[in-house]
């Protein structure tokens, strides 16, 4: 198991007010798995994909991540968790607009203790892996909105993540470009890849072997995939 979450709680302070955002969540993603997180706008899934990518913490509950129980941890612990094992791609793909594909994949690599050449051969290679070995140079202007994708996913796995997170991966692309890029998660999920995936689109979440659904911060199970409820 790769992940644990066990009766999550998260609330947001708004004046003096408090605002339930998560409310019991409990769920357990086994290392390998693909799972698709749905839900409606204001659900609590982005909230609840922030938690398990270790961008926020809990109000109360318990969050076991690869065996690491990570609820009280500070951000720098947090931060060079998250670094290490977690690979981050957002719908709007989060590129730098000034660099080559090739220095954005590179820019995980920063944080760790790899040459210059080290970090560009990594970076290549994941390029290659997602399809883009000729596109290496371009900056992303010159580039696609699924190419621009698929080198958003290049540098979220250059570092060899345990888990890779994706935040509506589809949302900005065509219906073409957004199948390529959704067969290459089923690629990388066949070779290992633990896939945790936010979407409101069913078809989108019919690539993954499980789903969960999640309605005003309250998560349930369906007919593909069960959720914990300890």
């Amino acid at each position: 198991m790769i992940l644990e979450l066990k009766h999550i709680y998260k609330n947001y302070d708004q004046g003096k007010l408090t605002v339930p955002v998560l409310k019991d969540v409990s769920l357990c993603v086994d290392e390998g798995e693909y799972v698709a997180i749905m839900g409606p706008s204001g659900s609590g899934k982005t909230t609840l994909m922030n938690i398990i990518g270790l961008l926020d913490v809990p109000t109360s509950g318990e969050f076991n991540f690869d065996g690491h129980y990570i609820t009280n941890d500070n951000d720098k612990m947090l931060s060079a968790l998250r670094n290490k094992s977690i690979g981050f791609v957002f719908q709007n793909f989060n590129l730098l607009p000034r660099e080559t594909a090739l220095e954005n994949v590179c820019l995980p690599l920063l944080y760790a203790d790899y040459s210059r050449k080290e970090r560009r051969r990594r970076a290549a290679e994941a390029l290659e892996k997602v399809g883009l070995a000729d596109r290496m140079n371009f900056k992303p202007t010159q580039l696609s909105g699924g190419q621009k994708q698929r080198v958003a996913i290049a540098r979220a796995i250059v570092t060899n993540p345990k888990i890779l997170l994706a935040d509506e991966p589809t949302g900005a692309l065509d219906t073409a470009s957004g199948q390529q890029v959704m067969e290459l998660f089923t690629d990388l999920n066949s070779e290992g890849m633990t896939v945790v995936m936010i979407t409101h689109d069913s078809e989108i979440a019919a690539y993954a072997s499980r789903k969960v659904l999640i309605r005003d911060g309250i998560l349930t199970e369906n007919s593909l995939g069960g959720v914990s409820n300890e």
